[in-house]
C-alpha cells in the first residue's frame, strides 16, 4: 500500500468516526471482547503479531510485517487467486511488544461495495492477570450506522466472537489449529 492510499484510508476512518458520531454515542458502535487466555502475554502478542502466531489460531496462512504500516495478510483461503484469499491488504498501524496492536480490518468479499472502499480498526490490549494468564481487550471502532455497515457489524461480531476468539483460547487450552481437520465453530464459544 502507497502512503497516499494509506492517508486516504486514515481520512476515511477519521471521517467516518465523526459521521457515526452524529445523533449517537461513539459507545454504541463498537465490537468489544474483553476475555482471558491460558497464557502469557508474550504468547498472546506473538500469536497476533507473527506468521507462525497467526497460523496457530487465526487462519492457515498470511503475511505479517510487523513495523509501521507494514503489512498485515490473514489469508483465510490461502490457495485461492490473488484478492480472494481473505485479508490481503491490511496495515499494522501501531504495536507496543507484549501489551498492545493496532491494525486495519476491512470487510468480507459478501460485502463487495464495503470491501473496496472501507476500513475499520481493531485494537488489541493484552494484560498479565497472574497464574499464567492473560486479559485480552479486544476493540474494533470506525463503524458507519446504515444499510451495509450494519451487516458488516453483524458480520464481525459473530466472526470475531465465535470464531476467531474463540480459536484464540482454544489454541492456548489445547493446541494449534489444525486446519486440514478444524473442528465445527459451534464447538468454539468465547468464554470468560
Amino acid at each position: 500500500m502507497n502512503r497516499y492510499t494509506f492517508i486516504f484510508l486514515l481520512i476515511s476512518m477519521l471521517f467516518l468516526l465523526y459521521q457515526s458520531g452524529k445523533g449517537q454515542s461513539f459507545e454504541e458502535k463498537k465490537i468489544e471482547f474483553i476475555f482471558s487466555v491460558n497464557a502469557s502475554p508474550e504468547e498472546v502478542y506473538d500469536a497476533w503479531t507473527t506468521e507462525e502466531g497467526i497460523k496457530s489460531f487465526f487462519a492457515p496462512d498470511g503475511n505479517v510485517e510487523l513495523k509501521k504500516y507494514g503489512d498485515y495478510q490473514i489469508f483465510f483461503f490461502p490457495d485461492s487467486a490473488e484478492g480472494k484469499r481473505g485479508a490481503e491488504d491490511e496495515v499494522v498501524l501501531a504495536y507496543e511488544e507484549n501489551k498492545m496492536f493496532l491494525f486495519t480490518w476491512g470487510f468480507p468479499r459478501s460485502l463487495p461495495k464495503l470491501r473496496a472502499t472501507q476500513k475499520t480498526v481493531v485494537l488489541l490490549r493484552f494484560s498479565e492477570i497472574g497464574n499464567g494468564k492473560t486479559r485480552v481487550h479486544f476493540l474494533q471502532t470506525g463503524w458507519g450506522s446504515v444499510g451495509n455497515w450494519k451487516k458488516g457489524f453483524e458480520y464481525f461480531v459473530h466472526n470475531f466472537g465465535n470464531l476467531v476468539l474463540a480459536r484464540l483460547q482454544y489454541r492456548f487450552d489445547h493446541g494449534p489449529i489444525d486446519w486440514d481437520n478444524i473442528p465445527r465453530a459451534s464447538k468454539y464459544q468465547l468464554v470468560d
